[in-house]
């Protein structure tokens, strides 16, 4: 590899809680490697870094195969079941001491991870730049490809 810097270009795109963790995760690990990281938050993705929603971020098990059996069929079509999952999730998680969205969000930035909101995916969704954490640029795809043409490593998640 090159003198230049390794490079990360992620897309995150689904805002659930369990989709929530890989794109922050694999952007501090990144930049743990010294390689230059960025996250492109569009669509549901944008929930991660909306200042409200990534409080309420849910786990939704209807559909979702890897779940655990539980959850899996007519049982996890039922009124109440998001929030059931989600209660245990995050009981796992604490258990095992993982971070929480917005601690992981806090570690990308102090790693410098640049992390871009869709402004064509907040304009869609009625949504202000002002709804978003300190922090964040705001751009379109454009300015996410211009990024990841140099990138080593680009991730849709």
């Amino acid at each position: 590899m090159s003198e230049e810097t390794s490079k990360i270009a992620i897309i995150a795109s689904k805002g659930t809680l369990d989709m929530a963790y890989p794109p922050l995760i694999l952007a501090t690990a990144a930049a743990a490697l010294d390689m230059e990281a960025q996250i492109f938050f569009t669509f549901y993705g944008l929930n991660i870094i909306h200042k409200q929603k990534m409080h309420t971020m849910k786990v939704f098990p209807h559909g979702n195969a890897g779940m655990p059996g539980l959850f899996q069929g007519f049982l996890g079509t039922l009124p109440g079941m998001p929030s059931m999952a989600t209660m245990m999730m995050k009981g796992m998680m604490k258990k095992q001491n993982v971070m929480p969205i917005p601690k992981l969000i806090e570690m990308c930035q102090m790693a410098d991870v640049k992390m871009i909101a869709c402004q064509m995916t907040i304009d869609l969704f009625g949504m202000k730049q002002s709804d978003f954490i300190d922090g964040v640029d705001f751009g379109g795809a454009a300015m996410y490809l211009e990024f990841a043409q140099g990138a080593q490593i680009p991730l849709f998640v």
